[in-house]
C-alpha cells in the first residue's frame, strides 16, 4: 500500500501563487514517476506535470511557463509551483506517483485523495 498526502491547494487571486505538495509514504523499492494532474468540473482530468526518475519532465502547454515541478528523493515528495495563476487554472489538482513495491515486486500507481486550487478575485 503506497499513501499519498497532498497539501498546499486554496484560494488565491489571478496573477498569485500556490505550491502543491504531495508526500509518498508505504513499502516503496523505487519510484519511476510522480506529477500532477487536474480536474476542473465538468472537463476530463488534464496532465499538469510530470517527471521520469531520471529527472525528465513533462508540461501541460497550458502551463507551461507559469509552473515548476520539482522533487525531493529523499522525502519522496513532488512539488508543484504554480505562478501568474488564472481563472482558469481552477481544478481539483491530484498528485500520481508509479513505483515498485519492496515486499513483492509488484508495481503500483497511486493517487492523492485530490487538493482544491480556486483561482479568483
Amino acid at each position: 500500500q503506497v499513501q499519498l498526502v497532498e497539501s498546499g491547494g486554496g484560494l488565491v487571486q489571478p496573477g498569485g501563487s500556490l505550491r502543491l505538495s504531495c508526500a509518498a509514504s508505504g513499502s516503496i523499492f523505487s519510484i519511476n514517476g510522480m506529477g500532477w494532474y487536474r480536474q476542473a468540473p465538468g472537463k476530463q482530468r488534464e496532465l499538469v506535470a510530470r517527471m521520469s526518475s531520471g529527472g525528465s519532465t513533462n508540461y501541460g502547454d497550458s502551463v507551461k511557463g507559469r509552473f515548476t515541478l520539482s522533487r525531493d528523493n529523499a522525502k519522496k515528495t513532488v512539488y508543484l509551483q504554480m505562478n501568474s495563476l488564472k481563472p482558469e487554472d481552477t481544478a481539483v489538482y491530484y498528485c500520481n506517483f508509479i513505483g515498485y513495491f519492496s515486499s513483492t515486486g509488484r508495481s503500483f500507481n497511486s493517487w492523492g485523495q485530490g487538493t482544491q486550487v480556486t483561482v479568483s478575485s
